[in-house]
């Protein structure tokens, strides 16, 4: 009874011939190519978003992420991490937008039914307000996505 080479899906993710192949039993030790062989282990995501919300490295929670208000340093001063490699891009903009017109929104909404303050008041506190609020969840979100993307190994970490 011959035995069946192994099939062309397989064959073609190892670095074996599949013409060589006569045996089963030699499939089951095949060497899979780079590209297909598992990556390094994901790092524990919560510890790394909570490091990134304080503002800080995703690896060591020591050093400071930022060397101005959104500027990353290019590596951790204190345990050498290669930060270089994050992008954070219109994420933290995104999420900032999107918690601030929450807050601030169902906020203003209660603070009208409750007090009805006069409309200038309301659009002059509040217009004070949603500005602090996002631009103090800016920097905070940044570190929450550089985390995120230490932990997951994402973009060359």
């Amino acid at each position: 009874m011959d035995a069946e080479p192994a099939p062309p899906h397989v064959a073609s993710m190892t670095n074996v011939d599949p013409s060589s192949m006569t045996d089963t039993h030699e499939t089951e030790h095949l060497e899979l190519r780079p590209e297909f062989r598992p990556g390094p282990t994901e790092r524990p995501a919560w510890p790394a978003i909570a490091k990134g919300l304080r503002k800080r490295c995703p690896s060591c929670g020591e050093g400071s992420l930022y060397s101005g208000y959104l500027k990353l340093v290019d590596a951790c001063p204190s345990c050498g991490e290669d930060l270089q490699h994050a992008r954070a891009d219109d994420g933290p903009a995104y999420l900032s937008i999107l918690l601030t017109a929450k807050v601030m929104g169902t906020l203003m909404l209660v603070v009208f039914e409750r007090w009805q303050p006069p409309p200038l008041v309301l659009a002059g506190t509040f217009s004070v307000g949603v500005v602090a609020m996002a631009l103090y969840l800016l920097p905070r979100f940044k570190g929450l996505i550089v985390g995120v993307q230490w932990a997951k190994r994402m973009h060359g970490f």
